[in-house]
């Protein structure tokens, strides 16, 4: 595992521009750190999607087929707290219901099952300490009807042919009788969403470094932090908002037996979070294997969570 780390910090600083993986995030402290982010005031992303789970769980269980007995599937499970109103609902129909979170975290995963032990007792919890595509096929082996979760927006991490590559695995792996139940921040006024990348309190901006932090600490690299600047931009014609983090100096980077340079004001891409329109996400629906059964709003329409089928 650590090898694999290595290798994917080192691939993607000899690119150019340099680059980071986002998927190495979550370590303990990036994991707390976002937990810190989804509670902030101008990241509206979280009570958006929570107010639709717990205003619209009853309606969501009653439109799938509930004569089915289903596994539902989370990718990017987190800390399950909005996961839980779903279940909550699922398990008044379907005491013997299966809950299988996927997640990179092995801390997010632990935390979650202690919480949902005391929340959820009767609830049968299958842990996956796993990434997104190394995941997928463990999904096409159990003789179960299943609902994929992908919330959050998580999808719109992916750069173009990842989210299609993605959505369609995950098509592939599932049969006719299966629901994927997956989350979209929708456009809206760019100021709201640039805010939520770019909060006062600076803790989006510790999200960030805490991957150099992290690199220093498992890697034995030395970046130094206070060398780098977080910066957020949102281009409302792509719908994708983007972060960097931006070298303050001209300096050597060295991480093992690797060197890089970075010159005075040069970037390093971290992550991308692309928006939606209703459209594109029909589109992404039709493109992938699937087609949509309704779409499930919050009062202010700033976010979508969509249930589709596998065609």
């Amino acid at each position: 595992m650590q090898d694999t780390f290595l290798q994917d910090i080192v691939n993607h600083l000899s690119q150019n521009p340099k680059k980071l993986p986002s998927k190495y995030f979550y370590n303990q402290e990036g994991s707390k750190l976002f937990q810190m982010i989804m509670d902030m005031p101008e990241y509206y992303l979280t009570n958006s999607e929570y107010e639709i789970l717990e205003t619209q769980s009853e309606e969501i269980y009653h439109t799938i087929d509930s004569t089915k007995k289903y596994e539902i599937v989370e990718f990017g499970a987190g800390d399950g707290s909005k996961t839980k109103l779903l279940l909550k609902e699922f398990l008044k129909h379907q005491p013997d219901l299966i809950y299988s979170p996927i997640d990179i975290s092995k801390s997010a995963l632990d935390g979650l099952e202690s919480n949902f032990k005391k929340d959820l007792p009767n609830l049968n919890i299958n842990l996956h300490n796993n990434d997104y595509f190394s995941a997928l096929e463990s999904l096409s082996k159990k003789n179960t009807t299943k609902i994929v979760l992908f919330l959050g927006s998580n999808i719109g991490n992916f750069k173009d042919e990842q989210e299609f590559e993605f959505l369609k695995a995950i098509s592939q792996n599932l049969t006719k009788n299966d629901y994927i139940y997956i989350g979209f921040d929708l456009r809206k006024d760019p100021n709201i969403i640039l805010d939520a990348y770019n909060d006062r309190t600076g803790i989006t901006a510790k999200f960030n470094l805490n991957l150099l932090q992290r690199i220093n600490d498992e890697l034995g690299g030395n970046f130094d932090l206070t060398k780098f600047k977080h910066y957020p931009t949102y281009d409302p014609s792509t719908g994708e908002a983007k972060s960097y983090l931006i070298s303050m100096a001209k300096q050597k980077v060295i991480i093992g037996a690797h060197e890089f340079q970075l010159e005075y004001a040069e970037p390093i891409f971290m992550e991308v979070s692309k928006k939606y329109t209703e459209q594109q996400t029909e589109e992404l629906a039709a493109k992938t294997g699937f087609k949509k059964i309704k779409n499930f709003y919050d009062c202010r329409h700033f976010f979508a969570d969509s249930l589709w089928a596998v065609t």
